[in-house]
């Protein structure tokens, strides 16, 4: 008799298709794991997918999740270094082709065959996912599966800020879009010693702000209710953030981050968004600024993030809002959506 067990799944291409369904237990091949799920939280790209305003291709059915960790519960016979019972976390990439340029030198997170859980492959919201063991990471008792869960994002963060942005102790930093990326890029700059740390966000965004300075950052703006540019001016010797951080997406997201950038500073985008630019990038060549994009995270991001995350270097409080049973999922989901929650985790077991 095939083994049950509960999972949110996206059946369909349309705004809310989203429900708890009884789907089987997933088979596992000779190179992946079996993982009791511990923990996995809810994405934005999720809640994007629930409301079928996402921008990437979605293969439906398809269990949601990618930001999980859990208990390996079976292996596949040529699995080596996991066993039965060991705690892990799992990077995203469910499938690679490793055999491109990107995956044999490390950047897997760019390999074009690459296909992530939640969209090509099941993912974590369900009692069992299967992963392939190259992407597992072991994480130590002393780390709840809640934070764990967290993983993923701080690594988003983490290769963003540390990785593909230069920033130096004592440099001003500012984090445009307070969400869960944008938290994080803000803490990861904390943590790399920047010296003035804004983070701002429009108008709704008061209680994700009001998160901002409970990680404690330097000042957060409404850039809705205050001109940044003059806001700027005030800040040092008033030329501007060494380190703009666009986790909004939004195109005036960026063009803010091209009026409050220095001269010869950095711009990183991590947030992502559809939208047409509108407006001259002149300000790029005027100032000589360096655009970066940063998107996802590689092995070694994951094992210097467990490594802060196992020594709490990581403040993870006032990011973490709930944490539910899967079938409270829709209350997390509309909670993100609305602002409510800044970060939901479910633990399905």
């Amino acid at each position: 008799m095939t083994e049950m067990m509960s999972g949110v799944v996206q059946y369909a291409i349309a705004p809310r298709a989203v429900e708890l369904r009884e789907i089987p237990v997933p088979e596992i091949g000779e190179d992946e794991v079996l993982l009791r799920v511990g923990g996995v939280s809810v994405c934005g790209s999720d809640v994007h997918q629930y409301h079928n305003s996402q921008s990437w291709p979605v293969r439906v059915p398809v269990v949601l999740g990618h930001e999980f960790c859990g208990t390996v519960a079976r292996v596949g016979s040529r699995v080596k270094g996991f066993c039965e019972g060991d705690r892990v976390v799992s990077e995203t990439a469910a499938t690679i082709c490793g055999k491109c340029l990107c995956c044999r030198t490390g950047d897997s997170n760019l390999c074009p065959e690459r296909s992530g859980f939640g969209y090509g492959a099941d993912g974590a919201m369900a009692n069992y996912v299967s992963a392939p063991a190259r992407c597992l990471h072991h994480i130590p008792d002393s780390l709840p599966f809640e934070r764990a869960a967290l993983t993923e994002p701080c690594c988003v963060g983490y290769n963003a800020v540390a990785v593909k942005s230069a920033i130096r102790p004592g440099d001003t930093v500012v984090v445009v879009g307070p969400g869960p990326i944008g938290l994080l890029c803000a803490e990861m700059a904390r943590l790399a010693g920047a010296g003035t740390l804004i983070v701002a966000g429009i108008t709704r965004d008061a209680s994700r702000l009001d998160v901002a300075r409970a990680l404690g950052v330097t000042g957060t703006v409404d850039v809705e209710n205050t001109n940044m540019v003059e806001y700027m001016r005030a800040i040092g010797d008033g030329l501007g953030a060494d380190l703009v951080v666009d986790a909004a997406g939004a195109s005036a997201a960026l063009k803010l981050a091209l009026e409050i950038v220095r001269p010869g500073g950095q711009i990183t985008k991590v947030g992502w968004g559809p939208q047409a630019l509108n407006f001259s990038l002149d300000p790029l060549v005027q100032k000589a600024v360096r655009l970066q994009g940063s998107f996802s995270h590689t092995f070694q991001n994951w094992e210097k993030v467990v490594a802060m995350l196992a020594a709490e270097q990581i403040n993870l409080v006032p990011i973490i809002s709930q944490v539910a049973t899967l079938d409270q999922w829709q209350d997390c989901f509309d909670g993100m959506y609305s602002g409510k929650y800044v970060k939901a985790v479910l633990r399905p077991n």
